[in-house]
């Protein structure tokens, strides 16, 4: 996707952001002037829904829809948006106001031992604005390119966003990404520059690069600081003020979308939900569009951020149910929940998440096979991005093959595991998917081409059975300072990378893109940038397709024989490297042997690269003291024959430990 700089591509298709029917993007042209009652009213101290209320079920039906506003935060990693969702919830009174609120909506232990977003998570605010009492509905999302996945989800259930850009660092790789889902949403889009307290801030600087890069007048910009509360409030006044409330009908039939879920394992699967029409409350029977199965509801309520039971949800609300799901596989993450008497269409729900990064994961013991499945049932019900395929290894025992969208959702599924479940596994390298182009002639008039796609590199097809390998290939973003443009272009050509676009966002920096095949990205390359440019780079990609490349399957042998569990998929030109890399690293986990054994890499019948592990020797001339040499010779003659017999006849048993080493994940520094 090409990202335009400057107005004019905007209003040369009639997509400029303030236009009607695309992106909403600011004030109002012609907007009144606040009463003196609305504006002492906004200065006034604001409390929540009422703390006595909340422990009662609070009457949701006092909210009519154009007292909703629904919205999401969303940006670059580390520009403050978990900050700012805090002291939105400390200004509408829904949490007490103490020096221990940081990331108060996040709440996995591996989103505050890393610092980040890794689940979005639901908040319903009450606010008091113009004397009257709104209901603000606000998601917090991830900012890291691996879980953008959550984002595209939180937002099909919102009609704005805040889109928030650090006054130091400026528009980010994800920045721009973000705002473009968005967009694509037809979303209002506020955008808010945080961290104007900082020594280096020039939020002047980031309001020209918004105006040029997402053509919203800068004067559309608030400032802010989320982490003193520094014009904080200005926020939920521009909430209520420029994004619109819902499009709903509470006349119609119950129509819900199920945008995210959770598992408890006392309650069964938790749904958060957002209402498109009617209403919903316990004792309802409810039909799932997905499965078609009947369910009694046993709760409702919304979250405040925790869960807070209500009488009933109406339409244009966000909130949670609680239907006594107890199979995982009855949750779909964008299924459609009506009443059972009226049944409706069903909403569009989402596209289909599209595994970047291929894993396999076995259990360290195989007897704990079992408690490993149903763990990693129930995280990839709080995950629906992972796909997973069941596996097998001669040396690894039973497992699985996972989709992951990047290498650090695949850190963070991992370490998720052994936090929430206690499960260790086994992690192997990653992989991309690949496709071939198979060939097929039952009769000369019967020739068709079938596209198969491979996630394991054992079911490769034989070249003589394909017409084309394809590999698949991303678009990404590069944003830096200008002067490490040099370096990270250098840095892209040895990646097999294709300059699509350059582009300067102002005078210091400038926005790359590239065509990078997706296998030369997935393991180091962000680790690798940040080196060259000591930092200030950010990168983000998209999916492209595929394209075609010179792919062939390499085998590692030991004394001959392959090792199904080593054989891996490579680029021709790189094949040498990464057979050498491999061997190498074998070679220094294989234990020694009373006979030599040659560890190899070879593509068909060709080896390409090759380590020699030596066997264990004993001196047999030892105790000869002198005497006829040929009595020496023949000592060392038969000594050899025996090698060699045990060459033929011995069983390489590698370890599992050895397996580990060679196929353990490479982590993202």
């Amino acid at each position: 996707m090409w990202i335009p700089a400057g107005r004019s591509w905007w209003r040369g298709r009639g997509l400029a952001p303030w236009a009607s029917g695309s992106v909403r993007t600011g004030l109002p042209r012609s907007r009144p002037a606040p009463t003196a009652a609305a504006a002492a009213e906004s200065r006034a101290p604001h409390r929540p829904y009422g703390s006595a209320e909340l422990k009662e079920k609070p009457d949701m039906s006092r909210f009519p829809v154009e007292d909703i506003r629904n919205f999401s935060i969303i940006a670059h990693v580390d520009h403050g948006k978990s900050t700012l969702a805090d002291r939105l919830l400390e200004l509408t009174g829904t949490i007490d106001k103490t020096k221990n609120n940081k990331q108060v909506l996040d709440k996995l232990q591996v989103e505050r031992e890393r610092g980040i977003t890794v689940k979005a998570q639901t908040a319903s605010l009450f606010y008091s604005f113009g004397g009257k009492q709104y209901l603000l509905n606000l998601i917090d999302t991830p900012g890291h390119v691996d879980f953008s996945y959550e984002v595209s989800r939180s937002l099909s259930a919102c009609q704005g966003v805040l889109l928030v850009v650090d006054a130091n660092e400026g528009i980010q790789a994800q920045t721009v990404a973000n705002f473009f889902l968005a967009f694509e949403a037809q979303l209002s889009v506020i955008p808010i520059i945080n961290k104007i307290d900082l020594k280096n801030a020039d939020p002047e600087r980031v309001e020209k690069q918004i105006e040029k890069v997402f053509d919203i007048p800068s004067e559309e910009c608030i400032k802010i600081s989320a982490k003193l509360g520094t014009n904080v409030e200005s926020v939920l006044q521009a909430v209520i003020e420029r994004i619109p409330p819902p499009n709903v009908h509470r006349n119609n039939p119950l129509k819900a979308l199920v945008f995210d879920s959770t598992f408890d394992q006392y309650r069964g699967v938790i749904a958060n939900v957002a209402l498109f029409d009617g209403m919903v409350s316990k004792g309802d029977k409810i039909v799932s569009a997905h499965t078609l199965k009947t369910y009694d509801v046993n709760e409702v309520g919304i979250l405040v951020p925790n869960e807070q039971p209500t009488h009933k949800l109406y339409a244009g609300q966000v909130g949670y149910l609680i239907a006594g799901m107890k199979d995982v596989t009855e949750a779909q993450i964008g299924d459609t929940l009506y009443l059972h008497k009226h049944p409706v269409e069903p909403l569009p729900g989402f596209k289909s998440a599209k595994p970047m990064v291929f894993a396999g994961m076995y259990p360290i013991d195989q007897s704990e096979y079992n408690n490993l499945k149903s763990a990693i049932e129930k995280l990839t019900l709080n995950d629906s991005s992972v796909t997973v395929h069941r596996d097998s290894s001669l040396a690894l025992g039973a497992g699985w093959r996972l989709g992951f969208l990047g290498l650090l959702h695949m850190e963070v599924f991992n370490q998720r595991l052994e936090q929430e479940y206690n499960a260790s596994v086994i992690l192997t390298t990653p992989t991309v998917p690949y496709k071939a182009a198979l060939s097929s002639a039952k009769l000369i008039k019967d020739y068709r081409e079938k596209e198969i796609t491979i996630i394991n590199p054992a079911q490769f097809p034989d070249k003589s059975k394909v017409t084309e390998y394809l590999e698949p290939v991303v678009l990404g973003t590069i944003i830096t300072p200008d002067e490490y443009s040099g370096k990270i272009m250098g840095l892209c050509q040895t990646r097999r990378a294709v300059q699509k676009n350059m582009t300067f966002i102002d005078q210091n920096r400038v926005m790359l893109k590239y065509l990078f095949p997706l296998n030369e990205i997935v393991v180091d390359f962000y680790d690798s940038l940040k080196t060259v440019s000591s930092g200030y780079a950010s990168f983000d990609y998209e999916d492209a397709g595929y394209q075609t490349a010179e792919l062939v399957k390499m085998d590692i042998l030991l004394n001959g024989n392959i090792i199904e569990e080593l054989t891996t998929v490579v680029h021709k030109d790189k094949a040498y490297s990464v057979g050498k890399t491999i061997c190498e690293r074998l070679k220094d986990s294989l234990p020694r042997q009373l006979f030599e054994i040659a560890i190899q890499a070879s593509i068909g019948s060709k080896i390409i690269a090759r380590e020699t592990v030596k066997a264990y020797r004993k001196n047999v001339l030892a105790k000869c003291y002198g005497g006829d040499i040929s009595r020496k010779m023949k000592l060392l003659k038969r000594q050899a024959e025996g090698k060699r017999k045990l060459r033929k006849i011995g069983n390489i048993e590698v370890p599992k430990d050895a397996f580990i080493k060679v196929l353990k994940a490479q982590p993202n520094k």
